[in-house]
């Protein structure tokens, strides 16, 4: 093998390794004591780099907790994707793809609550901000594909109703009001609202 091939695979070894121990770092740090008491140095040296190597790969605690919430949400999607693919009614179906990404999002209600605002406000620029803005989108398109299954419902309804849903979804994550609310009852909210939209 030439050297210079030996030595880009060793490059590109080296900085998922340090990936993966800052991910690992923030992600038991972030559970621990949650993202506003956790601060970078801290992960940094949890995850034994300097300071400055941390900002190559995550330019902001947001970005660092999208980056560990990320793997946890696409999870969650992919889990809600082959629960709904068994369901025939559609409400069931698309609260099975709802389901395991409320119960991701509330694991640690703080840093979830923090996730969706990196969502929203963050700087779409960002690797793991574009990365959480393509999970919302094919959040979106799962339960998009669910609702097509209704011939009455068009695809371009069908999209329209998904982004609705996540709408929905997001600020009941979110909201204040839902701060100490268990995953079943914030669930529920997001149900019933849901039902009276869907042409079911």
């Amino acid at each position: 093998m030439p050297l210079a091939s030996q030595r880009v695979g060793r490059r590109e070894r080296n900085k998922q390794q340090k990936l993966e121990r800052i991910t690992a770092a923030a992600r038991e740090l972030f559970a621990e004591r949650g993202v506003d008491e956790v601060t970078t140095q801290e992960i940094a040296d949890k995850a034994d780099i300097g300071a400055g190597t941390l900002f190559l790969y995550a330019k902001s605690k947001g970005e660092l907790l999208l980056l560990v919430q990320n793997s946890t949400y696409a999870e969650a999607l992919a889990e809600g994707r082959t629960a709904a693919e068994n369901i025939t009614d559609l409400l069931d179906a698309v609260m099975a793809i709802v389901r395991p990404v409320v119960e991701c999002n509330r694991k640690q209600v703080d840093n979830g609550r923090t996730y969706l605002r990196e969502i929203v406000f963050g700087d779409p620029e960002e690797p793991h901000h574009r990365d959480a803005l393509t999970l919302t989108v094919q959040t979106e398109q799962a339960i998009a594909d669910v609702l097509r299954r209704d011939k009455r419902v068009s695809s371009d309804d069908a999209a329209t109703f998904a982004h609705i849903v996540s709408a929905i979804m997001f600020i009941s994550m979110a909201a204040t009001i839902n701060l100490t609310k268990p995953v079943d009852d914030v669930v529920q909210e997001i149900t019933n609202q849901v039902r009276l939209l869907l042409p079911i």
